[in-house]
């Protein structure tokens, strides 16, 4: 088998299965945690630091909202099971970049990935993170490929793949849908909260032997638990977040 039909194959077992990549990485952030210490004295700095990650991360999260509010039904999601696309988008976000959603998640990762303040576990998280997306793209590539043939070609040919050009912005023709993002979205924002929150807990015990969380963690833990339970509820027994071809 040649070495890109081996890519497209493991590209296509791994978009199966990358909602459980996060595990990965949060098991080499712990790591790096066992060696991790506060920055200073109290904990301001530390709080500090992760507004910061936090802040990333949502760069990251807006990102993804921008490509998915533009979008239409059946195109960029959160399908797991297989390739999907009755539609190529070529306009809002993927004027400028062919993989936004990836885009994006690079940085949600990236700004987890700084927690422990350690410039090895951002290159291990992110060098992770580009051998198993590198696959996934390849393999939705090629299926989109053979299923739009030469409009595929043309956009690829003009559009980068990872890291955006500004200048070949081209509006989107859809509406923005604050609902449709709100729908879709909600999963990663609760997951930057409970991860951050995971290694907040995991980080005090390897340093305090406790694990102790002050109001600024209780405030960003309700948020997290609040966002997701009222979303997934509307999401899951009313219409209200529904939009029709979105």
């Amino acid at each position: 088998m040649a070495y890109i039909d081996q890519m497209r194959e493991s590209g296509n077992w791994l978009f199966r299965w990358r909602s459980y990549l996060p595990l990965v990485f949060i098991a080499v952030i712990m790591a790096a945690l066992v060696q991790a210490r506060l920055i200073g004295e109290t904990h301001l700095p530390d709080e500090a630091w992760v507004l910061a990650c936090l802040a990333v991360s949502l760069f990251g999260l807006g990102i993804r909202c921008l490509a998915v509010g533009f979008t239409p039904e059946r195109t960029s999601g959160r399908n797991a099971r297989e390739q999907r696309a009755d539609q190529l988008n070529t306009t809002g976000f993927y004027s400028i970049v062919r993989h936004p959603l990836y885009l994006g998640n690079f940085f949600i990762w990236m700004g987890i990935a700084l927690f422990p303040r350690d410039g090895w576990v951002v290159l291990a998280c992110m060098s992770i993170f580009w051998l198993y997306y590198e696959r996934i793209m390849i393999a939705e590539e090629a299926y989109i490929a053979g299923k739009f043939g030469k409009q595929f070609e043309l956009w690829a040919n003009a559009t980068p793949a990872f890291l955006p050009k500004l200048r070949l912005f081209h509006k989107s023709e859809n509406a923005f849908s604050l609902r449709n993002v709100l729908k879709r979205e909600y999963p990663a924002f609760s997951g930057i909260i409970f991860s951050l929150f995971l290694l907040k807990a995991f980080n005090d015990f390897q340093n305090l032997g406790k694990v102790e969380f002050d109001l600024f963690w209780k405030t960003l833990l309700a948020l997290g638990i609040g966002v997701h339970l009222i979303l997934r509820t509307l999401k899951k027994h009313t219409r209200l977040l529904h939009v029709t071809g979105r």
